[in-house]
């Protein structure tokens, strides 16, 4: 009898130390004190929310890469222009001068430059996509933030860049003779257009990169072959007239070449628009939706694995 009264007043002495949360589950504790698992993924409308939120923080951090892109360097900020135009400059030599792509193709230099501009938007955003995840883990480690910022900062750098390369090009076009038009307020929409496209490609590459070291290797002979084939050195029409239907269709949905080709019709008035694949601007839209939507959500569906392990 005494040892069966001992072990009642322990019991109730344990119970009322525990209070009233004894015997309650983990997940029935958090669901009671509103505890949430630390770093889960929010939903895609909250995850929205939160990147909207950081817009001056990705518009700022893109301007900030911009500023000390070139710090080092003597030139400095001109490497900006200085590098587009050098590649332009050297494509000009091998693909218009020596292999004579430049036959046919009227106002070849403004059309050549227009493309290696362009181009190198989509170029530079995919690369710096693939390594936005694995060059910044001490942030990303460091700080609570939707990781799609990065990808998407890279991108408002590169279109940045462009805007300046985009002055040039056009000082390129009106010294070759070509006038200034309506047409030329069509860059906005495409640069628009484009933009979406980018930063959902180096939402796509950022996610994969970050899974796959060895990407950020492979990127730039992916890319490299790419662009050999979105119509940066010859003529879209020239070559996709002496191909089987199936290649050209394929061709003329490249989206380097779309955007590429949508720009040199803005800017020069010899681009007629008889010379664009058909239904350009439906293509160049649907590319920008399912680049952009696409790739976000496809980066979203990994928030909570990025900077682990």
């Amino acid at each position: 009898m005494l040892g069966s009264s001992v072990s009642t007043v322990y019991e109730q002495r344990a119970a009322d130390v525990a209070g009233p949360d004894a015997g309650l589950s983990p997940a029935e504790l958090a669901a009671k004190y509103g505890l949430k698992l630390s770093g889960k993924r929010p939903s895609l409308l909250e995850y929205s929310r939160q990147l909207w939120a950081r817009r001056f923080f990705i518009g700022a951090y893109a301007t900030a890469k911009l500023v000390v892109q070139y710090s080092s360097s003597k030139l400095g900020q001109v490497w900006q222009v200085l590098t587009p135009l050098l590649n332009a400059g050297v494509y000009f030599l091998v693909f218009g001068m020596l292999l004579g792509t430049s036959r046919g193709i009227p106002d070849y230099i403004p059309y050549l430059c227009t493309g290696v501009f362009v181009f190198n938007f989509t170029q530079q955003a995919v690369l710096n996509g693939t390594r936005a995840i694995s060059d910044n883990l001490g942030l990303i480690r460091a700080l609570q933030f939707p990781r799609a910022c990065l990808p998407i900062a890279f991108t408002v750098n590169q279109l940045q860049q462009l805007v300046i390369s985009m002055g040039v090009l056009g000082v390129i076009i009106l010294v070759s003779g070509l006038p200034i038009t309506m047409h030329w307020l069509l860059v906005i929409p495409i640069l628009l257009l484009q933009s979406c496209f980018n930063a959902g490609l180096a939402m796509w590459m950022a996610r994969i990169g970050a899974k796959t070291s060895d990407m950020a290797q492979l990127m730039p002979f992916i890319i490299r072959t790419w662009m050999y084939l979105s119509g940066i050195f010859w003529s879209v029409s020239t070559v996709t007239a002496h191909l089987p239907h199936p290649a050209a269709v394929a061709i003329d949905l490249n989206p380097a070449l779309i955007f590429n080709e949508l720009m040199r019709y803005a800017l020069m008035d010899s681009v007629p628009a008889s010379s664009l694949p058909h239904h350009v601007w439906v293509m160049a839209a649907a590319w920008a939706v399912v680049g952009g939507l696409g790739g976000y959500v496809f980066f979203w569906k990994a928030e909570e694995e990025y900077g682990r392990g």
